[in-house]
């Protein structure tokens, strides 16, 4: 049975009888057609969230089930895209239906009449299984897109052709009747098989100096940034989209301010790549989720996302999925499990919170995909947003049992207008291990010797802070007092960065290991001075070493550094 009718309605849970559907397949609600997904089945009812607003249906409308769960359209198209949760084009809705999307309203997620040109790199009589390649077309300039056998087929090639297609124009055929398109579908609860995970031996170059020195994070690692409202989140996230060294960006504004999704829409547009020149919209995937959209709309749209940043990782991509915020999603989840009466967790958030947040995140990671050798990472950075700035709420807790990168934001430091407002001591990252190699292969083998060093010198001042908060800096011994000046110096050269001067915006893994080294040369020469008798006063009064922050905003830095490294020298001679 495939049809039939609305028996009860709670928000944007609808209960119908009369009919036989699978969990998670996709169901029409109403006269409108609205669109949602089976989430329980009891007995002769069956529970269904809507991903539209339900303002207005009622009992025995008509609810038809498709018999398919909700799936994406995966083919050429996708980058530069501004999709919403449900992977339906913005823009192609507005021009249906101007400013405000009218409800039961289809389109699909590719261009259905653009022409592409294939280029097929497999040939008839070929052996083929899941994932592997017969062909490209380039999708945006410099990023090829493979189009690839889908990972539930396999056969022998019987026919294909180069040639200008659209999606959905039959492109080649196997030799078990399968008609070969441009474009595939997937499931979004479902993640897409890979034939090996590797381990996250190679760091994600974001351009931001506190996260490339003190916090690494892998290439297909787990990234949380926590922080209360006004911290800074999504000018961090957006950084990392801008500078991170990933081919693909998957940027997903769930739930967020309309103002905060505005800001990023109209900026990524206008955004040049670093590496090419051209668009950065060339390589990246907006989906749109704001805080007024239906809140089952919320929860697809994370699902959404991270199914397309599967589909570019097995063609051989590294992607960096955003996804701002997980909060929002957990609340969504919350809303919709207390409509359906189920035993709450802690602060009325599902018992199943926990499963949910580490099965998203559960596909992250640096994998050789099916059928190619080439390897594909996926690397997904989640901000949270903890009511009050509070880490112990549920969404924190759960989010860091699944993370190995965690980089809190602090309010305090937003007041002081300290950027990145990175809390250096509550924040950590679990990879510098596996990481340990690759910087001493790649920048310098004392790397990780200077991440410790300046580690230690911020420990070391937070402990002194408390006595200096009563008693005054003067009544410390000298060694302290030049502690407190070379932590100091760390924060203010290297930890703070500003996204909106076109040279500091973007520092890279050279400059970031020069500026570690000139601190700590300054610290060695000034407690050797020390240790000769020089007064600390003096050593505090050198000239060089304030001006070590001028180095952040120069494009050719290096004859700059020498001089002031020259200069300090002779100053504490």
């Amino acid at each position: 049975m495939n049809e039939g009718v609305i028996y009860r309605i709670a928000g944007p849970v609808v209960t119908a009888k009369g009919i036989k559907p699978r969990m998670f397949d996709i169901c029409r609600v109403g006269n409108e057609k609205l669109m949602g997904e089976v989430i329980q089945i009891e007995s002769d009812k069956v529970i269904i969230q809507v991903y539209e607003d339900t303002s207005g249906i009622k009992p025995g409308e008509p609810v038809t089930n498709t018999g398919e769960p909700l799936k994406v359209e995966l083919g050429p198209g996708i980058l530069t895209s501004i999709y919403d949760g449900i992977q339906r084009p913005l823009p192609v809705l507005i021009k249906q239906m101007g400013d405000f999307i009218k409800r039961g309203v289809d389109a699909p997620g590719l261009d259905q009449k653009k022409k592409w040109d294939f280029k097929a790199t497999a040939k008839s009589g070929d052996e083929v299984s899941g994932g592997s390649m017969i062909g490209e077309v380039e999708e945006t300039e410099g990023i090829m897109h493979k189009i690839m056998i889908p990972p539930n087929q396999e056969g022998k090639i019987t026919e294909l052709k180069s040639g200008n297609y659209t999606v959905n124009d039959v492109i080649g055929k196997l030799d078990n009747a399968y008609e070969l398109k441009l474009k595939q579908h997937w499931p979004v609860k479902f993640s897409r098989p890979v034939k090996q995970k590797l381990n996250p031996d190679m760091p994600l170059i974001t351009g931001q100096r506190i996260f490339d020195s003190l916090f690494p994070l892998a290439k297909g690692g787990v990234a949380a940034i926590p922080g209360p409202f006004g911290a800074g989140k999504t000018v961090a996230q957006q950084q990392l989209a801008k500078w991170c060294d990933a081919d693909i960006i998957v940027y997903i504004g769930c739930g967020e301010r309309g103002n905060e999704m505005t800001e990023v829409l109209m900026e990524f547009p206008e955004l040049t790549d670093p590496k090419t020149g051209k668009p950065l919209m060339n390589r990246t995937v907006l989906i749109a989720n704001t805080s007024n959209m239906p809140v089952a709309a919320r929860e697809a749209s994370v699902y959404t996302g991270v199914t397309i940043a599967e589909y570019y990782r097995d063609m051989g991509y590294s992607v960096a999925l955003m996804a701002d915020s997980t909060s929002r999603w957990a609340e969504a989840m919350r809303e919709i499990s207390s409509r359906l009466e189920e035993m709450p967790g802690e602060e009325g958030y599902p018992a199943y919170l926990s499963t949910r947040l580490a099965q998203f995140y559960e596909r992250s990671g640096r994998v050789i995909p099916l059928g190619t050798k080439d390897e594909g990472s996926i690397s997904i950075i989640g901000a949270v947003s903890p009511p009050g700035g509070d880490f112990s709420e549920p969404v924190t807790q759960n989010t860091l049992r699944v993370t190995k990168c965690f980089w809190a934001l602090d309010a305090k430091l937003a007041q002081r207008r300290h950027f990145p407002s990175i809390n250096w001591l509550t924040s950590y990252s679990l990879y510098p291990d596996t990481l340990k190699p690759w910087f001493a292969e790649n920048v310098a083998s004392d790397w990780q010797v200077l991440v410790e060093e300046m580690m230690a010198i911020l420990q070391e001042e937070e402990r002194l802070m408390e006595i200096v908060q009563l008693v005054g800096p003067d009544a410390l011994p000298e060694r302290q007092q030049l502690s407190l000046q070379v932590a100091k110096l760390i924060r203010e050269v290297l930890l703070q960065q500003s996204a909106f001067d076109e040279v500091d915006t973007y520092c890279d893994l050279k400059k970031t290991y020069a500026m570690m080294k000139s601190i700590s040369h300054f610290s060695k020469l000034a407690n050797a001075a020390l240790d000769k008798g020089t007064r600390v006063q003096q050593i505090l009064e050198t000239k060089a070493k304030d001006r070590l922050s001028e180095i952040k905003f120069k494009k050719d830095y290096e004859p700059l550094l020498n001089q002031l490294t020259k200069q300090m020298e002779q100053e504490l001679k």
